[in-house]
C-alpha cells in the first residue's frame, strides 16, 4: 500500500527539517513493527506557496517531493496536493510544527484496518495554551458553534452528535472518497468545507483527540479576518444545502439513512 503525507508550506525553512524527520522515524519505525508483513510505501509530497526562505530545497534535501503552488491560499495547496498525491490513503499535516506527525502511521493503520473514511484531529481536546491566541481559540469556538448548529441534522449521527474541531487541519483518509466531494474553497475555509462535504455525502467519519503544540515561527492566520470570512463561508453553505435539496428529487445528502454522491 501507498500512503501519502502531504504538507503545505508557506516560508516555513525553521520547522519543516524537523517535521520530515520526525515523520520519517515514526514511519521507519511502523514499517518494522506494525506494517512488517506489508511495509508501506510512503510518499512524503510537500505543496510549497514558493517559498521565500528556501522552504522547498529543505525539504527536497529531506527527501520529499515537492510541488510548486504560485497561487495563493491554504485550500489551493491542499486541491493542488489532492491532484498530486499517489498514496490510496492521504495523511496532511501543517509544516509549522504544530501537529502530531510522529502519529500519522498509526492513524494510517487505523483508517485502513477500520471502517473509517475520514478521521479527522481535534486540537481542543488536550489543547496548550500557547499554541493558540486568545482570539484563535474565540475563533475557533465561534465557527464550531456555527457548524453544529447550522448542520445538526446531518451531524447527529457522530459521535457525540456534534463537531468537536471544524477548523483542524490533520486529517487521514481515503483518496477515493475525493470523487464524492464538491470543494471549492482556495482560502482558510477549505478546512470547514472538507469536514462538511465528507459528512453530508455519507463517508464514514472519525474525529480523535490529538495533541497540538506551540508552532515554529510568527503565525500567518488572521484571527479575525479569516475567521468572518470562514463564518460567511458557513452561511453560504447552509443555504446551498438547502438549493441542493431543492433542487433534487432524491435527498442527495446523508442523514443516517441514505447517503448519495452529488449528481
Amino acid at each position: 500500500m501507498r500512503a501519502t503525507l502531504l504538507i503545505p508550506t508557506l516560508n516555513e525553512a525553521a520547522s519543516i527539517g524537523h517535521v520530515l524527520r520526525l515523520f520519517r522515524t515514526a514511519a521507519t519505525a511502523a514499517n518494522e513493527s506494525v506494517f512488517r508483513d506489508d511495509p508501506v510505501d510512503w510518499e512524503v509530497l510537500v505543496v510549497d506557496g514558493v517559498s521565500s526562505d528556501g522552504t522547498a530545497a529543505i525539504a527536497e534535501a529531506e527527501g520529499a517531493r515537492v510541488v510548486l503552488e504560485p497561487r495563493p491560499g491554504y485550500g489551493r495547496a491542499y486541491r493542488t496536493g489532492f491532484e498530486s498525491a499517489r498514496g490510496a490513503i492521504i495523511a496532511t499535516s501543517d509544516g509549522d510544527g504544530t501537529y502530531p506527525v510522529e502519529t500519522v502511521p498509526m492513524l494510517v493503520k487505523k483508517v485502513r484496518d477500520e471502517p473509517i473514511d475520514f478521521l479527522t484531529g481535534n486540537r481542543m481536546a488536550y489543547l496548550d495554551r500557547t499554541a493558540m491566541t486568545t482570539e484563535h481559540r474565540i475563533g475557533n469556538s465561534i465557527l464550531n458553534r456555527f457548524v453544529n448548529l447550522a448542520f445538526y441534522r446531518y451531524l447527529r449521527d457522530l459521535p457525540g452528535g456534534r463537531l468537536m474541531d471544524s477548523q483542524s487541519g490533520f486529517w487521514v483518509f481515503r483518496r477515493e472518497i475525493l470523487d464524492r466531494l464538491r470543494l471549492t474553497q482556495d482560502g482558510m475555509a477549505f478546512s470547514e468545507e472538507l469536514k462538511i462535504e465528507v459528512i453530508l455525502r455519507g463517508a464514514r467519519f472519525l474525529e480523535v483527540p490529538i495533541r497540538y503544540g506551540e508552532r515554529w515561527g510568527p503565525p500567518k492566520l488572521s484571527s479575525w479576518r479569516d475567521g468572518i470570512r470562514n463564518l460567511l463561508f458557513l452561511l453560504d453553505k447552509r443555504f446551498e444545502v438547502v438549493r441542493e435539496l431543492r433542487q433534487n428529487d432524491a435527498t442527495p445528502f446523508a442523514n443516517g439513512r441514505e447517503t448519495h454522491s452529488p449528481p
